[in-house]
Parts: C-alpha cells; sequence; structure tokens
C-alpha cells in the first residue's frame, strides 16, 4: 500500500533507438508503462532523468481530440488545432474538405464538439493529423477509432507512408502489430524485457499471460 507522498518510477532505464522507415510495437499488460512511454518521447511529459533525441517532426496520436474546445465548432476546431500544429490558414483552406472527408463528421461540423461522440471527435482529430506529414507517428490503440471503413483509411495511410517515416505503435491488438511492425518491445513493470523480431515480442508476451 502507498503512502500519499509514495512515488513509483514508470519507466527504468528504458533504451531503444528508431530509424526512418522503421515501425515497432510496444506491447505489455496494463500499466506496464506503455503509454507513459510514449508521453515521455512526445514531450507531454518531461523524464525525471536520461534524454530523448528525436530529428524531424513527431504526431503524437494519443488521447485524441483531447485539445479540442467543447464549446466551438468542428470546423472552428480544426482551424484553430491546425494552427497549433504548425499550418497556416491557407494551408488548412487547401486540405480543409481533405480533412473533413477523412474524418467522416461533415454533417457535423457546424455543431459544437461536446456534441460529438468520443469516436467523431478521435476521428475529426486522426484527419487533421494526416492532413500533416510527420517523420514520427506515435500511435497509442488509435488504429481502432470507429467503424471497418474508416479503419480502412487509416490503414492505408500508414502503408503509404510507411517507407518515409517512423511508426510506434501501442496496441493490445497483435494482428495489428503484426500488419504495421517490423520490431516490438516487451514492456513490464517499466523495464523492456524484449526487444527484437515482432513475432517474438508477441510469443513472449503471450507466454507472460497464458
Amino acid at each position: 500500500k502507498l503512502e500519499p507522498e509514495a512515488t513509483v518510477p514508470a519507466l527504468k532505464n528504458v533504451s531503444f533507438s528508431v530509424h526512418r522507415g522503421e515501425a515497432f510495437g510496444i506491447i505489455g499488460r496494463n500499466g506496464s508503462g506503455k503509454s507513459t512511454l510514449l508521453k515521455v518521447v512526445s514531450g507531454i511529459l518531461k523524464p525525471t532523468s536520461g534524454r530523448i533525441a528525436i530529428t524531424g517532426r513527431v504526431a503524437a496520436l494519443i488521447e485524441l481530440g483531447a485539445g479540442f474546445h467543447p464549446e466551438i465548432t468542428g470546423r472552428e476546431n480544426i482551424y484553430i488545432n491546425g494552427i497549433m500544429l504548425g499550418l497556416t490558414k491557407r494551408d488548412i483552406d487547401s486540405r480543409f474538405d481533405r480533412i473533413v472527408e477523412f474524418s467522416g463528421v461533415g454533417p457535423f461540423l457546424d455543431q459544437p464538439v461536446k456534441t460529438y461522440s468520443s469516436g467523431m471527435q478521435a476521428r475529426l482529430a486522426f484527419g487533421l493529423s494526416m492532413a500533416i506529414r510527420f517523420e514520427c507517428y506515435l500511435i497509442d490503440e488509435v488504429t481502432a477509432v470507429g467503424d471497418a471503413r474508416f479503419q480502412a483509411k487509416c490503414n492505408a495511410v500508414f502503408t503509404a507512408r510507411r517507407q518515409d517515416c517512423d511508426i510506434i505503435m501501442i496496441s493490445h491488438g497483435m494482428d495489428t502489430l503484426r500488419e504495421y511492425c517490423s520490431k516490438g518491445v516487451v514492456v513490464a513493470d517499466g523495464n523492456v524485457l524484449f526487444f527484437d523480431e515482432i513475432d517474438d515480442a508477441i510469443e513472449l508476451y503471450r507466454r507472460m499471460n497464458f
């Protein structure tokens, strides 16, 4: 039992490198440190020790829609969040129809975002992120957002961009990890237990749980 002032290290001695065009999956039980690891890499959290070196722009597809203002419309949120991602108004204008088509929220575009379901918010945020080319994508279960048609769109985008970007993905879907990733890292209690071929990582994770 932890005292109120107690601290627990979420990550311990984690070290890895990802090269352009590589994709790997982070595998582990709930609470193992997977999401914390992605948030540290993205800059959402700052590590208390160690360092992170990143070349290029990073898209953190984590808790999609968390940055939307609930009281304004989807249309207004596209412009505000697009500017926060580094786009100009002209950039957003030229990509606007593509963002809306990708997200599938067109009929509700001029409604306040607070009226959207969590899935609709996530799809809109995903569509906005896909309108920009990043060098590294950090993905936390977002390929599970939406129906089969929307997931197929996500698959097509990442397949097309796989050669010129890195992908670091968290998923509890082993088939998804096999589809996207060539390597896998198994995390437990904040420690990296294994980092190698994705099939071997998945097999180790299954042995740990069954």
